[in-house]
């Protein structure tokens, strides 16, 4: 009995091993298409897990390529500001270095040929240096001696000689407070004279009865008419047997780069 068992069971056994033989001869014989309809079912199952992974890795990709361009566009926005203010610096010096070439040609265009003049640098202003006073770079190496009269853009007397060393000069200004300049009211002939009061300004004492207005130009004595100043203002007391005219310089010092000294 024991006997007839083991020989069904192993019976059993053969025909499932000739069983699953039999299938993998058919599946691989006949080609059937099983695994593409797994391929399908798993393409079917897992395609929004990869839409959502593709997506994902596309906007990931845009986002760095948008950081790395807005870099490139800072820097090259940095690059750009800074070749800007480059060329800006380099006109600035450029207009700086043109206007001193006019001033200086005008200057020399202005002066007449029979004219001899020093040009000289100033090396401090009134706002540098004490009360209305210049220094300029030119001295006994020039040839400078005290009492020259010093001219700014080559025709109007602002100044003179007060100090001369080896390779400058101390300018006493005709507007230094307490300064006091012959001159020759025009259109009158009259010689008056006229005090300085401080930055380019200076006034007249007149009489009373002596006719003048604003406008009028005073000169310094001589051939050639320089004008020193321009009265602005008069100003008058009935009680007073005088008046007094303030009048002011052409040109404003603190403008000046270069002064003339005339020999």
């Amino acid at each position: 009995m024991s006997y007839l068992l083991d020989k069904k069971i192993r019976r059993n056994k053969y025909f499932k091993y000739a069983s699953l033989v039999v299938v993998l001869f058919f599946l691989f014989y006949f080609r059937i298409g099983i695994f593409s309809g797994l391929a399908s079912v798993s393409s079917v199952v897992f395609r929004p897990v990869l839409i959502l992974g593709n997506d994902t890795g596309e906007k990931v990709s845009n986002l760095s390529a948008y950081f790395y361009s807005k870099k490139s566009l800072l820097l090259e926005n940095e690059d750009l500001r800074s070749k800007l203010k480059e060329q800006e610096a380099r006109i600035l010096n450029y207009n700086s270095v043109l206007d001193e070439n006019l001033k200086i040609k005008e200057i020399l265009g202005k002066k007449n040929e029979k004219d001899n003049m020093i040009l000289a640098n100033i090396l401090s202003k009134p706002n540098q240096s004490p009360y209305d006073t210049l220094i300029i770079d030119v001295g006994k190496k020039d040839n400078l001696i005290v009492g020259q009269k010093v001219f700014a853009r080559g025709f109007v007397p602002i100044g003179r000689i007060a100090e001369v060393y080896l390779n400058t000069a101390k300018v006493i200004l005709y507007s230094n407070p307490g300064e006091k300049t012959e001159v020759v009211i025009t259109g009158k002939d009259t010689f008056m004279q006229i005090i300085g009061r401080g930055g380019g300004n200076f006034e007249m004492i007149l009489p009373r009865d002596f006719v003048i207005e604003k406008g009028i130009e005073v000169v310094l004595p001589g051939l050639t008419p320089y004008v020193i100043a321009t009265v602005q203002t008069i100003t008058s007391d009935p009680r007073d047997a005088y008046q007094k005219a303030l009048l002011s310089s052409p040109v404003n010092i603190q403008e000046l780069k270069f002064v003339e000294v005339e020999k």
